[in-house]
């Protein structure tokens, strides 16, 4: 099977992640596919039609408090206020898998970004974006604001706690979570009008590799979905995501590194309906019916009943002798995609609801298995701009990715997961590792792989182990 371990990618852009945005192969999938389907049910096939219409039942019932609650649904909290134990936050984040934090970076600090990265901009004007003759998101991932965002003090501290709210089944797993590690993504600054930047409804962090026992399954993540148990799979459970592969064929932009969460940090005001972040606030749900979809379909057609009767769970069977190798929406080196022919009982014209209302410096996070998009048309007055930050913790692979990414910033070359070429090493005033000294701390400087790891006192022997392994890798 491919990997993407140290194999350089060709030049592109953001688009080329996504099947839907770069007219990419969706043919049907190798036979290959429809084997590795009977194996996961094999001799579970009862019990996984009785979880179907379970996950059918809550769905339906979730779907409507969604419908009515809107961006209200998103949990958030001021950045001052994370330090305070906040039960009732921790709960909706839990459960929703999103939220904004507000304040984490100084408002004026914040809309500076976007000034200097449009100066940035004009310095260099063969950067590359997408689309190239109307930029709305940039293959910029060495700015001065970009490094002084992800090594931001505040940063990396809301980072630590939303860390914490991963737990390890397994004390001994090869995982930190009390240094973040920061991955170098790009930005949008995305112009009112714009509909070309139409990202529909995905989920990140692989495709295929979610049913693949070489992928996801090699640390059981999903087990318990497969079981027929799907109320049991925990979301939060970072120990059995360390031996996961995310990335098994190289896609451009498939991230293979272990982002706890995805994220960006807001440099405009926006409100829902100006180009902002959609997502679906339904986490556990949707990742049952993402991975239970393939295996069901339907009796009669949407276009032969009410819908209604269309979404009945009386109108869906187990695919038995007629499944095919089809994973709905997943492909080889591309995101997950989603739409309601392939997902109806998602209803994501009623699910995927906006981001509220946020400012710059405002910090906006969705768990890795979040489904978002991004709207289709950018109706507000002024730009929609955000830096990419996600949040990653300490593992084997995370460090072994780190100190290739050191080396891209070092040469001012794209992170190794994204489209290559010789990104920004031509730029003018692109900084360089001394920049970076001169406004990060000690985290700051860990985040970057330039100092080393020093174990937490609260640190198991898992935590201990990886922190040592760490610092064996970046060669400390």
């Amino acid at each position: 099977m491919p990997t993407s371990k140290g194999t350089p990618k060709r030049e592109g852009d953001i688009s080329d992640s996504f099947v839907s945005l770069s007219g990419g192969n969706n043919a049907k999938l190798p036979e290959k596919f429809l084997e590795l389907k009977k194996t996961l049910v094999n001799g579970r096939e009862n019990r996984i039609v009785a979880s179907w219409h379970r996950l059918l039942d809550q769905l339906k019932k979730e779907t409507e408090l969604v419908a009515k609650r809107g961006p209200s649904i998103v949990p958030s909290i001021e950045f001052n206020d994370l330090e305070s134990e906040v039960p009732k936050f921790e709960g909706e984040l839990k459960k929703r898998g999103v939220a904004v934090i507000r304040g984490v970076i100084p408002e004026g600090e914040a809309r500076m970004f976007k000034e200097e990265i449009e100066g940035y901009v004009k310095q260099n004007p063969w950067t590359r974006a997408f689309p190239q003759d109307n930029p709305q998101v940039y293959e910029l991932y060495w700015s001065a604001p970009q490094i002084r965002a992800r090594s931001h003090p505040n940063l990396l501290k809301a980072s630590k706690a939303l860390m914490n709210l991963w737990h390890s089944s397994d004390p001994s797993s090869a995982i930190s979570l009390s240094q973040p590690l920061s991955y170098a993504d790009r930005l949008r600054i995305r112009q009112p009008g714009d509909a070309t930047f139409a990202l529909g409804p995905h989920m990140d962090g692989g495709s295929v590799e979610r049913w693949e026992l070489d992928g996801y399954g090699r640390g059981h993540v999903y087990d318990k979905i497969f079981e027929g148990q799907w109320e049991e799979y925990d979301p939060w459970d970072a120990s059995k995501r360390v031996p996961a592969v995310i990335d098994n064929y190289n896609g451009l932009g498939a991230c293979s590194m272990f982002r706890m969460f995805q994220g960006w940090l807001s440099m405009s005001n926006t409100k829902p309906l100006e180009g902002t972040l959609m997502v679906n606030p339904m986490l556990q749900l949707a990742a049952a019916y993402t991975l239970l979809r393939p295996f069901f379909q339907p009796i009669r057609e949407a276009s032969e009943v009410s819908r209604d009767s269309y979404l009945a769970a009386d109108n869906w069977k187990f695919a038995g002798e007629e499944m095919t190798s089809a994973l709905h929406g997943a492909w080889p080196g591309y995101g997950q995609e989603y739409n309601e022919e392939l997902h109806p009982h998602l209803e994501l014209d009623k699910t995927m609801v906006h981001m509220p209302q946020v400012k710059p410096g405002d910090f906006v996070v969705w768990h890795c298995d979040t489904i978002h998009a991004v709207d289709r048309v950018h109706k507000g007055q002024s730009d929609s701009s955000v830096m990419y930050i996600p949040v990653c913790p300490v593992t084997e692979a995370n460090a072994k990715y780190l100190l290739r990414q050191k080396n891209a910033f070092l040469d001012g070359t794209p992170g190794p997961d994204f489209p290559g070429g010789k990104g920004e090493s031509e730029h003018t005033n692109r900084p360089t590792p001394s920049f970076l000294k001169s406004c990060a701390d000690d985290d700051g400087l860990r985040a970057f792989g330039f100092k080393k790891f020093v174990a937490a006192e609260s640190d198991g022997p898992g935590a201990r182990n990886i922190a040592a392994k760490a610092n064996e890798i970046l060669g400390f």
